[in-house]
């Protein structure tokens, strides 16, 4: 019989029963039922004392231990049995934790006791977050430069980096007139920036690092690093001469080269033969070359005659041939193929004056077609190697590409890229003009594109394919649809959200 309330129990060490033993004794007392947690908005984060803040998914072991370390010093003076969430709303800013615990009491007897613990979840901005609102603090930065008077790759970097999600863990991003600066808050995630840069484009780089601050007692030092990268001083559609040690080793391809793409390597290719080769960043800098021309040194020719060359005979020890496919206004496939035209100036069409040479657009002239290409026969080279070359070598013109109505074009571009959120100054209509070169790359080139996000411009009706002077464009299926998702769907954004 229990010696409180008479009801018959299987014997015990207390002689008491269950229900009187627990209303004469609170094995849970001492135990905290209300606990605070705090937790940072802006970086998804929880405070962890004494100093620390961890990322935690809801639900989560390691949320679980956060939460258990909280309660620690009154847990020690019983035995945790089990612990487990109980589902709450998400926006209740409320956890509730389920406990079950005994411990030791009258004589010897274990009590097991089952009770929730609730967690009140407190905004506190850690420190970082405090430091990327303040917007004036960073401890490495790094700084990509080319020295190049064209933005191409720069453009084409940019979107690597919004496809690959690099510029989340940046607090600033700043243009300035010849490269891009990328400030952090650790020098770990500024090494991470400078591995990508290495993976994705030619270059090269510095780092430095400045003592800002030092606690001789405890022996820790507060620097600030700069990462100085460099990027190879060449853009797509550059001429460029290369060395004559250099394009021996390439196959014995001709100096004169045309860039036709730079992506983690330099591509070339000779307009002569139609022979390529891939250049890396460490082979530019052991045998440097620069551009010939000035983008705006461009120049339009229109096509007098063109014919195909069939049959080229080879030299011995020659390099691969250009079997890339190209995509035309029809998207049949066909390859980089040899011609040899006759082209003269729109700006001379009240001369006789024509140029012949070779070029790696056989494939997409036809006569009456216009193209852009530089005169170098009219054109004041200053290079060492190409002083060096003998000038029957040197051809008069090398065409690049074919020239389009780029207001059609404009118009009729259904697409669009996204930005990165920089601090930039103003854009002048050069820099203009330079994205708009290299939205008319990514229309021509489908390996660069397969490197990008595209998306579909609403705005602008879907029209066919087909274009009435075979310019390039770029197909729905190719497009992504740009998805604009509200942050509360049940608030004043929802029905857009729905629509």
């Amino acid at each position: 019989m229990c010696c409180e309330c008479g009801v018959p129990i299987s014997p015990n060490p207390a002689n008491i029963c269950v229900a009187c033993l627990r209303s004469k004794v609170d094995i849970s007392q001492g135990i905290p039922k209300q606990v605070s947690i705090s937790f940072c908005k802006q970086c998804q984060r929880y405070f962890q004392p004494p100093g620390a803040w961890i990322q935690c998914a809801l639900e989560s072991r390691e949320l679980l231990a956060l939460c258990l370390k909280k309660i620690k010093a009154p847990l020690s003076k019983v035995r945790l049995v089990d612990a487990g969430f109980v589902w709450t709303e998400p926006h209740s800013k409320r956890l509730k934790v389920k406990l079950t615990i005994q411990k030791e009491v009258m004589n010897g007897a274990i009590l097991q006791q089952v009770f929730v613990v609730d967690y009140i979840v407190q905004p506190q901005m850690c420190g970082d977050c405090h430091r990327v609102e303040a917007k004036d603090f960073w401890k490495a930065v790094v700084q990509v430069r080319q020295k190049t008077l064209h933005k191409k790759t720069f453009y084409y970097l940019e979107q690597l980096i919004l496809k690959y999600g690099m510029h989340q863990n940046t607090l600033r991003i700043k243009e300035i007139h010849d490269g891009l600066d990328f400030y952090y808050s650790s020098k770990q995630h500024a090494q991470k920036m400078v591995e990508f840069l290495q993976c994705t484009v030619p270059c090269r780089y510095k780092s430095s690092q400045r003592l800002i601050s030092q606690d001789i007692h405890s022996n820790t030092y507060n620097y600030k690093s700069t990462f100085s990268v460099e990027i190879v001083p060449i853009c797509k559609d550059n001429v460029v001469c290369l060395s004559p040690k250099l394009a021996q080793s390439l196959g014995n391809m001709n100096q004169i080269c045309v860039c036709i793409r730079v992506t983690s390597a330099i591509h070339l290719i000779d307009p002569n033969t139609l022979q390529v080769a891939d250049i890396d960043g460490n082979t530019f800098w052991s045998h440097p070359f620069n551009s010939l021309c000035h983008p705006k040194q461009l120049e339009e020719f229109i096509v007098m005659e063109c014919s195909i060359v069939r049959d080229l005979k080879r030299s011995a020890g020659a390099g691969m041939v250009s079997k890339k496919i190209i995509e035309e206004c029809v998207f049949f496939p066909v390859k980089h193929t040899l011609g040899e035209v006759w082209v003269q100036k729109t700006s001379e069409m009240n001369t006789d004056k024509q140029y012949f040479c070779r070029t790696h657009l056989g494939h997409l002239l036809n006569p009456g077609d216009l193209v852009l290409g530089f005169d170098l026969a009219n054109c004041n080279l200053n290079d060492e190697h190409v002083n060096k070359m003998n000038s029957e070598r040197v051809p008069d013109v090398v065409l690049i590409k074919k020239s389009y109505d780029r207001t059609k074009r404009q118009r009729r571009r259904n697409w669009k890229l996204k930005e990165l959120a920089r601090d930039r100054e103003n854009m002048d209509t050069d820099d203009e003009r330079q994205y708009q070169d290299f939205l008319e790359d990514l229309e021509e080139d489908e390996a660069i594109r397969k490197n990008v996000n595209i998306y579909r411009d609403s705005t602008i009706p879907v029209e066919s394919d087909t274009d009435d002077e075979g310019a390039p464009r770029i197909s729905l299926a190719e497009m992504l649809e740009d998805l604009h998702i509200s942050q509360d769907a049940t608030g004043e954004e929802g029905e857009s959200m729905m629509t």
